[in-house]
Formats: structure tokens, sequence, C-alpha cells
């Protein structure tokens, strides 16, 4: 079972260091990091962006409902999107 365990890793998230023990993150848990609350105001909504990424897609969006692999060093920047 060894070879299955999955390594921590640190991604960046609005410039803060999280370690996360899996190869992807959602949508949801990115924005969580950046925004903790994010879960009590569902009436926001957020854009993420990454850089830093795996392969052939370094760079791009995090759309809602969204999962992206993650390496180490990966950075992601969450904002607040507008409101009505």
């Amino acid at each position: 079972m060894n070879d299955k365990e999955k390594k921590e890793v640190t991604i960046i998230v609005n410039g803060e260091p999280f370690e996360v023990e899996k190869d992807e993150a959602t949508y949801n848990e990115v924005v969580i990091m950046g925004f903790p609350d994010f879960l009590q105001h569902p009436e926001r909504t957020y854009s993420v962006t990454y850089e830093r990424g795996i392969g052939n897609k370094p760079e791009g969006i995090l759309s809602v409902g969204g999962v992206v692999k993650v390496k180490n060093e990966m950075r992601f920047y969450v904002k607040h999107t507008g409101e009505s």
C-alpha cells in the first residue's frame, strides 16, 4: 500500500501556503482556503485562476464545480467577483 500513499504538497492560495494531501483540488476547496466563510455566503461568487500548474496547462481558470491536478508550489488566486 506504500506505493499508493499520497504525499503532501504545498499550494499557495492568495499568498498563503496550505498543505494538501491529494493530487487534485476542487473549486470549493480552493475558495474556502482563500475565503473561509465561503460556505456561509452562497450568494457570493469568486473567480479562481492558477499558475505553475502541471504539464501542458500550467495556467488557467478553475471554474465552479471544476477540479485541477495540483503540484508543489502551485499558486492560486481567488477573488470575490461583482455583486448585484
